[in-house]
């Protein structure tokens, strides 16, 4: 590794490689791998002991499998109830390569699709896997008794997403993410009823527990009590989602949070592409300065709904019924006819943007576009719109108080996702031995850019099907030597917990917590949002640092750490937001290039699309903690493209 600081802010060390994936015909390269795992006997199973954190689709997901093949499993969520996960929120539907509709669908398209959508910056093997996994997916949830659209004839239907050309994404009306959620949800409480499953509601991990090297246990804090406990186990899965609230405003809900994954950060697992965060084109826009969440309206809404703003400035202050066709830029249907409104998340959010930068953006703000509904209802009925759609109509009626369907939706791009997250070999396993990360809190399937409806597949994917495929083969070499709650390990990692609790409700500042998350927002938004340019990205990190060290000396925390206190709560995450978004903004100066969600404004073609630097750029970023103001250790591990060909992305 050599020393010397790169952009002054980092430095790059060793390349790093995925040593677990198989090689030979990627269509049979999982079967290899499974084949290849070592395996547990039932009776050996009951002496391994396995914690999950994190019980959305892929922790529940896990638990329930885990539990179910014989292991003892703790799992532990910070909400009241599993069933409160932000899985839940999830709307639109659930990406599989059935090929139901007979339009050339396949596991090699979906696979193709997903690459393409994540502009060439994932592993070919792990999507060619979740892609082979997808049709499982469905035929795993009917069984449960997940209730899927289906059509007249009772056979599931399926309906179309950004950044594809045919129909495969399964859905139940606009709550998918609700009705998968019961499924693992039930699936789990069989398992706790069982007794292979401990759950532990109301908890937040704040440590984990590395012994000579590998991850042994968590220390946690009961939310509602304040005591800290410390359980130890064979191996460690995080589940814990994305870290979209970094921006402050987006559509994850308001306990969504990455301190779990940055503690596993800061222990040695390194962090894969953190400047990869998803902008979504279709979420309520802003309404005013004290708003502390935002609402996401479903992709699926592009497929009848026509995306519009008036041609002349001048029109934005009309009511949008009055506008005369003629005199409406239909924008995205006429830069990409070959997908229209259906291009991929970013690539739409972008168009939003450079609309309302041209003075077109309408509603209050400026910061709107109309997503139309009357060439749909005029065409289908009334009643037809609403059997797909009807709790979202209603669900923005509520909030905006307009009617849908007689008045078109305002719409503007929000943090939505995050493609980024701890990296993982193919066994999903990070860098620290025995721990294991899975969905939204891993890195590896979207790259640059995740399709709509691929989020719930991989959740599932990795719960269900490869998260148990592959962890066998670590639990193989255990049980490992129980570990006694005086080990130094153990006693440091509490330590670690407690002393920053103290240290928190000792500061007695003047400001919110919530104060400082917002201006830490505000600065990721502005230089680290849909468009980046070196100047803002270097202002960035200086601001964000600034603002640390005043966080860390003028925060407020009332009551004490022994009652409920959110207070408390929220700015242990707030925290590990601040080091996190100096990394993303690190990770974002480093790529000069543009990617999916990363656009950097100097790395652009004449007609504003992204430009993708293959020759310096094709790998993924992995980085490793040093230390709080010290410089991160990039580690590159090259990304080969064996059966699709890296060229310029194009949905026109």
């Amino acid at each position: 590794m050599t020393e010397k600081l790169i952009d002054g802010v980092y430095i790059e060390g060793a390349k790093i490689a995925d040593t677990k994936a198989p090689t030979g015909p990627i269509v049979e390269r999982w079967e290899t791998r499974k084949f290849q795992t070592r395996l547990v006997t039932p009776a050996n199973r009951r002496k391994l002991d396995v914690i999950i954190v994190g019980t959305g689709l892929a922790g529940g997901a896990a638990a329930a499998t885990l539990g179910e093949a014989g292991y003892n499993v703790k799992a532990f969520c910070y909400q009241d109830s599993p069933r409160r996960a932000h899985s839940i929120a999830a709307q639109g539907g659930m990406n599989a390569a059935k090929n139901y509709k007979n339009d050339n669908d396949s596991v090699y398209r979906l696979f193709y699709d997903t690459v393409k959508g994540g502009d060439f910056r994932s592993r070919e093997s792990n999507v060619y896997r979740l892609a082979e996994v997808s049709a499982n997916i469905i035929d795993q949830c009917v069984a449960q008794g997940v209730p899927f659209a289906r059509e007249y004839g009772g056979l599931l239907d399926n309906r179309s997403f950004g950044g594809v050309q045919v129909s495969r994404t399964f859905y139940a009306r606009g709550q998918t993410g609700q009705q998968l959620l019961i499924g693992a949800y039930q699936a789990l409480q069989r398992q706790v009823a069982a007794r292979t499953v401990a759950m532990y509601t109301r908890h937040e991990m704040l440590e984990v527990i590395v012994v000579d090297g590998r991850a042994r246990g968590i220390i946690a804090r009961d939310m509602v009590t304040g005591e800290v406990q410390t359980h130890l186990a064979d191996a460690v899965v995080l589940a814990t989602g994305g870290y979209g609230n970094v921006f402050f405003l987006s559509t994850n809900a308001m306990g969504c949070n990455a301190t779990a994954t940055w503690r596993a950060h800061r222990k040695g697992a390194y962090f894969g592409n953190p400047c990869f965060t998803q902008i979504h084109p279709t979420c309520i826009p802003v309404s005013g300065e004290y708003q502390s969440k935002l609402t996401l309206m479903s992709e699926s809404l592009r497929n009848d709904g026509r995306i519009w703003v008036p041609k002349d400035a001048a029109d934005c202050g009309k009511d949008p019924r009055n506008i005369p066709e003629e005199d409406r830029d239909y924008y995205l249907e006429r830069k990409y006819p070959a997908f229209g409104n259906l291009v991929p998340r970013d690539i739409a959010s972008r168009a939003a943007k450079q609309v309302c930068d041209e003075g077109r953006g309408v509603g209050p703000s400026g910061l709107g576009v109309y997503l139309d509904f009357a060439e749909a209802i005029g065409r289908v009925g009334k009643d037809a719109v609403s059997a797909k759609y009807g709790n979202l109509f209603d669900m923005y009626a509520r909030i905006t108080g307009e009617n849908p369907y007689e008045v078109p939706m305002r719409i503007f791009p929000a943090v939505h996702y995050t493609m980024g997250g701890l990296w993982v070999d193919y066994d999903l396993q990070s860098t620290i031995p025995g721990l294991f990360v899975t969905g939204e809190a891993n890195f590896s399937d979207h790259g640059a850019n995740r399709l709509g409806a691929s989020a719930l597949m991989q959740g599932l994917a990795d719960g269900y099907f490869v998260l148990p495929g592959t962890i066998s083969d670590y639990l193989a070499g255990g049980p490992y030597p129980k570990l006694s709650a005086d080990h130094p390990a153990v006693l440091e990692a509490q330590a670690s917990v407690r002393g920053r609790i103290e240290k928190f409700l000792s500061v007695n500042g003047t400001h919110s917590v919530d104060h400082f998350h917002k201006q830490l927002g505000h600065i990721l938004w502005e230089k680290c949002g849909m468009e980046r340019e070196e100047t803002k990205l270097r202002e960035a990190i200086e601001e964000i640092r600034a603002l640390r060290e005043e966080f860390h000396r003028d925060v407020k925390i009332v009551s004490k750490d022994t009652d409920l206190n959110q207070e408390l709560e929220k700015a242990g995450r707030v925290a590990d937001f601040f080091e996190l978004a100096e990394l993303i903004c690190i990770d974002a100066l480093h790529r000069r290039e543009s990617c999916g969600g990363h656009f950097r404004a100097e790395s652009q073609t004449e007609e504003g699309e992204a430009m993708r630097h293959d020759d310096k750029y094709a790998y993924v970023a992995a980085w490793e903690f040093t230390g709080v103001s010290k410089p991160p250790v990039l580690h590159k591990e090259d990304l080969v493209y064996e059966y699709v060909e890296m060229k310029q992305r194009s949905y026109k």
